[in-house]
């Protein structure tokens, strides 16, 4: 099947999808984006990425591409067109095209906006979540407004790179002071010896997760405990469980960490019920 993208007002076919070379995104990484999860042909927390959307082109001064309303059915058509029923979509906001300069260029400047969505084989998924994963730690060398998702996404790719390079799935950024602040790509949890799930507080120097937010609505909803709260690597190291969060995996269980075994080495029993549970409590919107 010929996959489809959706580019400034055109549905192209992938190969075929392209934009203007002075592009903004393309030359400054100026702009933004949200990957959302499709499971059984149904959005997961489309409302809270489309929040954060939002919130990000606020924060850098971009406007809407289009009507909210407008571009949730422009997602729907790109989910349907490429018959998506389990996998993710990808949307991108960029400043648009101007003259190469480092302002920003004159008022009126459309925006630009890119959407592309794939399938995902959730026995790949389910295979990772049986086994668990490995990480590497990695000082943040990050700007501090971590906060906004933007499309400048250089040193996490350099991050990952360098876990793949150590036999690793993912990097754990580590501030200065030794305190563990979140994943190239995800956001980071463990369980305490008392079985106290924290994660950092978003308030400090990571991005809020929509999966996050999401799972720490389930937690509750087990009636597990939970603290936002700092924790060193060390603490992490000891904890009886640590597992990361993502849009485009939910909740992966972490075995190993620079080498070094987590717990028995196996994924544990807290990731497991928040991750059955999650998608019957988050927001699902059909595709259809």
């Amino acid at each position: 099947m010929t996959r489809i993208a959706y580019v400034n007002g055109r549905y192209l076919r992938h190969a075929e999808a392209c934009i203007h070379v002075e592009d903004r995104g393309y030359q400054f990484a100026d702009g933004v984006y949200e990957v959302c999860e499709v499971r059984h042909g149904m959005i997961v927390d489309l409302t809270r990425h489309l929040d954060r959307l939002g919130r990000s082109l606020s924060e850098i001064r971009i406007d809407w591409p289009m009507h909210r309303p407008a571009l949730a059915r422009v997602i729907r058509e790109v989910l349907r067109r490429n018959r998506v029923r389990n996998g993710l979509f990808y949307l991108q906001v960029t400043r648009g095209v101007a003259r190469r300069d480092h302002v920003f260029p004159a008022p009126g400047t459309r925006p630009s906006i890119v959407v592309t969505a794939k399938n995902v084989d959730p026995a790949v998924i389910a295979a990772k979540n049986a086994k668990g994963i490995k990480a590497i730690t990695a000082p943040d060398n990050r700007w501090d407004r971590v906060d906004i998702k933007t499309v400048g996404l250089l040193p996490n790719a350099l991050a990952r790179q360098q876990a793949r390079e150590a036999g690793a799935q993912e990097a754990i950024y580590v501030d200065a002071k030794g305190i563990v602040k979140e994943g190239a790509a995800t956001n980071v949890w463990m369980v305490d010896q008392d079985g106290t799930l924290l994660t950092r507080p978003a308030a400090h120097g990571i991005l809020r997760g929509i999966t996050r937010t999401t799972l720490m609505d389930v937690a509750k909803t087990l009636g597990i405990p939970l603290r936002e709260e700092e924790f060193t690597v060390e603490r992490m190291l000891g904890a009886r469980e640590v597992f990361i969060t993502a849009a485009t995996s939910i909740c992966f269980p972490v075995v190993e960490i620079d080498g070094r075994t987590i717990a028995n080495g196996h994924p544990g029993s807290v990731s497991q019920k928040i991750r059955e549970a999650f998608f019957d409590i988050a927001e699902k919107t059909s595709i259809w």
